[in-house]
């Protein structure tokens, strides 16, 4: 099988350092932030309607032609808001850093002693 040579690492514990090396070029993928169900003018940034309109102001004028009566796949809706698939080219992995070390994020133009924390710790 194409992963035959994986299956000997099941359950094992694998360092960062294993799977990337200095001065690499990755892809990040991942999703958006989620911002659940959103209106057309929040969403697309449409013009919201005059004052005196009859049913609503936050919406699209005109979705399409009377016929075919059918709107298009192009007219901005409402709906799902964020929490989109997104892949980022090419990031190079500047450096490898271990859990502890002080002096993990300093760097030649700055000296300062200062750890790697990742967000929210």
């Amino acid at each position: 099988p194409p992963y035959s040579a994986l299956i000997p690492l099941l359950e094992k514990p694998i360092s960062v350092k294993d799977l990337f090396s200095e001065n690499e070029m990755i892809d990040i993928i991942g999703v958006t932030r989620g911002h659940g169900f959103k209106g057309v003018t929040y969403r697309w940034g449409t013009k919201k309607l005059p004052r005196n309109t009859h049913k609503g102001l936050r919406k699209v004028a005109c979705i399409g032609a009377w016929n075919t009566s059918k709107v298009c796949w192009s007219v901005h809706r409402a709906g799902q808001f964020g929490y989109q698939h997104r892949t980022e080219v090419n990031k190079m992995v500047y450096r490898v850093g271990n859990k502890g070390d002080q002096k993990s994020s300093s760097t030649a133009i700055d000296l300062t002693d200062k750890p790697i924390t990742p967000k929210g710790s």
